[in-house]
């Protein structure tokens, strides 16, 4: 820790000065014992088989301190719950069994071990206890057995009547029959070997212990001319080699377990890993097969408990992030454990320069400065060096027993929305650079719209043109040809022809009455053709004979070939046929010609 001290300031010669000093003061943290011991591995199960023998190790506990730094010395112990049955190594936490299975009262024995810090000086101190299951796993190896009054018998001698009642019971026999193993394995079933129909045995099936009973079921075949001697067996199906059975396993998950052919017990390969993060979950089938070939599958499912065995771990050792004021940002831990509570992640700040400037979500991880910072000018003032980069230290622990941590270095940025206005593409450069993807997104998602707009309006278009069910023209640009130039030969040619044809034609109108009556002969035609205009005047010249060019307005253009009117009065025969050959001279010339004008 670097520690300031700054005199209150004065003046020296003439000016006002402050004068400081600096030194460096290094803390070191030394571990306490102030955190109980801790198990690993929970929780515990173990089993005991009818060979086990006295003083073989069931299973093993383990237990650390939880104080890393210096660790107390451990020991175990037995609370309750072993009724003298089995005992503990008070420094390696083996659990033996002290007495042969045969004597064990219980098929289940709930135990409790206690673990106790030792201090330097040899008194007790923190403790901790974990509960521990163990199971007697009985053998099917007792076969059935009958008993007499007199113990164990396996001949039974009666004599009776023929053609007793039906239904009557034989109480001439008194037999028992037992099973010395313990729960499934004590269950079988009872029927009679010989003459079928006779008897019947009661009950067929027994569990443990059971009074056997003999019943008349068919009393005309009891008949002493037919058979004087009739001799059955009370048979278990299940003993003898008949009741050998043989388990195998097999499926996609079996190749990491194997099976105890004759007591079915089911354990992993010496060389197996399990992780409960890759797989916490297998099944497979169990096949258990007599010496007949009959046979019976069961499918088997085995859960993986999960073990804190991972820490939690931030995506980068070193972030930078941008801090809007008012806005949090977010650092994540992921932890690998499979289960709750080994991948529950807490969050925390263990150092920050200077402090009490951020706050921290401790089950978001999201960080955002304190009420109290509103404004840049408030971060300036407290900052060494009057800027808005921040370094903060930040510790993200796990939940499980016992617990991890790591811890990452956050580089904080710090704007305000004020800056961020003046250029909106700024502000999203600086919302995305601490998240690349979010920029990409962003974009992928414009062109996403963009082309769903573009695909709507092409459809909808498809659909209105089908609907309508009209084709649409192909428009075609036609340009047409350039003209060629005129020939001067033939334009003067042209104009020499036209001259005299209108001179040979030009006809004489007199001139119109002043009081507007034109109601001559001529007059009374109507018009074939536009009139012919009077030839231009040019200019009196001394060379060549002029040439006189009609002008026609509105003529050079094709019209339509309908027959012209008769009109109502005809007047001179001459002057009619003279218009008419003018008028359709002129139009072939026209047609012919027309680019030359």
């Amino acid at each position: 820790i670097t520690v300031v001290a700054k005199d209150g300031g004065g003046r020296l010669h003439g000016a006002d000065v402050v004068f400081s000093a600096t030194t460096t003061v290094t803390v070191n943290v030394e571990d306490v014992q102030d955190m109980a011991p801790v198990f690993v591995g929970t929780p515990y199960y173990g089993y005991v088989y009818e060979d086990t023998l006295p003083g073989s190790e069931v299973l093993k506990v383990v237990a650390m301190d939880g104080d890393r730094g210096k660790p107390n010395r451990i020991l175990y112990s037995l609370v309750n719950g072993s009724d003298g049955a089995f005992e503990i190594n008070e420094t390696s936490g083996a659990i033996s069994i002290t007495q042969s299975p045969a004597q064990l009262q219980r098929e289940v024995y709930e135990l409790h071990v206690q673990v106790t810090e030792m201090s330097p000086t040899g008194s007790p101190a923190a403790q901790a206890t974990v509960p521990v299951t163990i199971r007697i796993v009985d053998l099917n190896n007792h076969p059935p057995t009958f008993y007499g009054e007199s113990g164990p018998q396996n001949r039974f001698e009666l004599s009776m009547n023929e053609h007793p009642p039906q239904g009557e019971i034989l109480r001439g026999l008194k037999i028992t029959v037992n099973d010395s193993d313990q729960g499934a394995n004590a269950k079988f079933n009872l029927q009679l070997v010989g003459p079928r129909g006779i008897f019947r045995v009661v009950p067929q099936t027994v569990l443990n212990e059971a009074q056997v009973t003999i019943i008349v079921e068919n009393s005309a075949a009891i008949d002493f001319e037919k058979s004087k001697v009739l001799t059955f067996k009370a048979v278990d199906p299940d003993t003898g080699p008949w009741g050998e059975v043989k388990y195998s396993i097999y499926g996609t998950g079996a190749d990491l377990f194997l099976i105890h052919p004759s007591t079915g017990l089911i354990y992993t390969q010496p060389w197996a890993s399990l992780d409960a993060e890759a797989t916490a979950r297998y099944n497979f089938y169990v096949k258990a097969e007599d010496m007949e070939g009959k046979y019976s599958v069961a499918e088997v499912f085995i859960t993986l408990l999960d073990v804190n065995d991972h820490p939690p771990q931030f995506g980068k050792s070193v972030q930078k992030k941008t801090m809007v004021l008012g806005t949090p940002v977010k650092i994540e831990a992921i932890d690998e454990d499979a289960e709750e509570p080994n991948n529950l992640v807490d969050y925390s700040i263990t150092h920050a320069e200077p402090a009490n400037v951020f706050d921290i979500n401790s089950h978001t991880g999201e960080i955002w400065l304190k009420n109290s910072i509103r404004s840049l000018d408030a971060l300036h003032n407290i900052t060494p060096g009057r800027d808005c980069l921040w370094s903060l230290e930040v510790q993200a622990k796990d939940r499980g027993s016992p617990s991890f941590s790591t811890t990452a270095l956050l580089k904080i940025d710090i704007t305000d929305a004020e800056t961020l206005s003046r250029s909106p593409m700024a502000a999203f450069l600086i919302q995305t650079k601490d998240n690349p993807m979010k920029a990409v997104g962003v974009l992928a998602g414009t062109m996403a719209t963009v082309v769903a707009i573009t695909v709507l309006i092409s459809t909808a278009t498809f659909w209105r043109n089908k609907k309508s069910n009209k084709v649409l023209p192909v428009r075609r640009v036609l340009r047409k040809r350039p003209s060629p130039a005129p020939r001067t030969i033939r334009i003067e040619w042209l104009k020499s022809k036209s001259t005299k044809a209108a001179t040979k034609f030009m006809l004489k109108e007199k001139p119109p009455n002043e009081n507007c009556n034109n109601n001559s002969p001529e007059s009374s035609l109507l018009p074939r053709a536009p009139a012919l205009p009077p030839p231009p005047s040019v200019a009196p010249s001394t060379g060549a004979a002029q040439w006189t060019v009609p002008t026609v307005s509105g003529s050079l253009t094709p019209q339509p070939t309908q027959p012209p009117p008769k009109p109502k009065t005809m007047g001179s025969p001459v002057q009619s046929t003279l218009i008419s050959e003018l008028k359709q001279k002129f139009e072939k010339k026209s047609v012919h010609n027309k680019a030359y004008f």
